[in-house]
């Protein structure tokens, strides 16, 4: 039994089984079809360095294998560790060729001016911001302590002094014709309820029929002589309100950009005579020349806006004059024809001016005119 056993043992070491030899033949064929198994049949020279052809077989192989746009001069596979943030990220980065020369790294280039451009602006508008609030505050801090020097349009000055002077004077008048407005609305009123009263008590008190009657239309002819009046006023209080709160303010406006680019013009001006009376070598012939330019063009804007604002006070005394002659002859006629009593000539005054009145209930149609 022992020496049957050992030639069992024998035989079973020298011939493979059947299921052996067919794996051993499925591996070979796939050897013959995968090229990637080239790989590991690369033939040694004596000298121990791989051949040249077949190392190019082996590139050209690893290559196809290899993702579209990916290539190996290109590729560097890092490894931090188990622990590192970046374990196993692939990496573009330049490799020596072998010619020995540096391959241009791949992917989007960024343009670092194209990034810092926007914050490099901004920073250079609030330096040229801060700068010239710097110049400005100084000059302003001088002028009161009356070290500076100031600019002045003696001629232009003056115009603008009146303005402002007059301007306040018509706002006086506008709010007394708004108080004058108001209470004759109330008298009005207190008018026609009282018109009202009467003419009740005309058709109740047969003893004095006639004398309530009398009453009751005089305090309404009052009260529709009261409304034509209200009517003028309330035109001359809009008229005056436009040329104050508009026309005027409008050029009140202009005269503040112009002492504004004054004091521009007298900051950059007082700092160019001061740099000129330095020393004039290498280091302040540069800063000499670029504060002779921003004077100059402050000078231009403050000679732009000067100009400016001469013909808004041009034309604004024309229109005011103009404005005020109209609307200070319909103040005139209309209180004048209210309280004498003459009807006629204040609504002649209203038609001139074309007035025209709201009457109660006009804007809404009858109902004989909507059928």
């Amino acid at each position: 039994m022992s020496e049957h056993s050992s030639e069992s043992t024998a035989v079973d070491v020298s011939h493979p089984s059947a299921e052996e030899v067919q794996s051993g033949s499925e591996e070979s064929a796939m050897a013959q079809e995968s090229p990637k198994n080239s790989a590991a049949e690369i033939p040694v020279t004596s000298n121990g360095q791989l051949e040249d052809s077949h190392e190019h077989s082996f590139n050209r192989d690893l290559k196809c294998s290899l993702p579209v746009g990916l290539g190996l001069s290109e590729t560097k596979i890092t490894s931090h560790g188990f622990d590192g943030a970046k374990e196993g990220v692939v990496e573009a980065g330049q490799f020596p060729s072998k010619g020995g020369r540096a391959q241009q790294k791949s992917g989007p280039v960024l343009l670092a001016d194209e990034v810092k451009n926007p914050a490099m602006e901004k920073l250079e508008l609030v330096r040229k911001w801060s700068l010239n609030t710097y110049k400005c505050t100084r000059q302003i801090i001088s002028e009161k302590l009356g070290r500076g020097s100031r600019t002045v349009d003696l001629e232009l000055e003056a115009q603008i002094d009146i303005l402002r002077d007059n301007k306040k004077k018509y706002e006086n008048i506008l709010r007394l014709a708004q108080t004058l407005s108001t209470q004759l609305f109330q008298m009005v009123h207190t008018q026609r309820q009282l018109g009202d009263a009467f003419a009740d008590l005309s058709l109740k008190s047969l003893e004095l029929h006639e004398e309530f009657g009398y009453n009751a239309d005089t305090q309404k002819l009052l009260a529709k002589n009261g409304e034509t009046l209200l009517g003028a006023i309330n035109f001359f209080i809009a008229s005056v309100n436009t040329l104050v709160n508009k026309t005027i303010e409008d050029t009140l406006l202009t005269v503040k950009q112009y002492e504004s680019a004054r004091i521009e013009y007298d900051a950059y001006r007082t700092d160019l005579e001061e740099l000129n009376l330095g020393p004039r070598d290498a280091n302040t012939l540069p800063k000499i020349e670029q504060s002779q330019q921003l004077f100059q063009v402050h000078k231009e804007k403050y000679d732009k806006m000067r100009n400016d604002v001469s013909i808004k006070l041009k034309f604004l005394e024309e229109n005011k004059v103009k404005v005020l002659h109209n609307q200070l002859v319909l103040f005139h006629n209309a209180i004048a024809a209210y309280f004498a009593g003459n009807q006629k000539q204040l609504e002649q005054t209203l038609k001139q001016f074309h007035i025209k009145l709201k009457t109660p209930g006009a804007d809404a149609p009858s109902w004989l005119e909507e059928q």
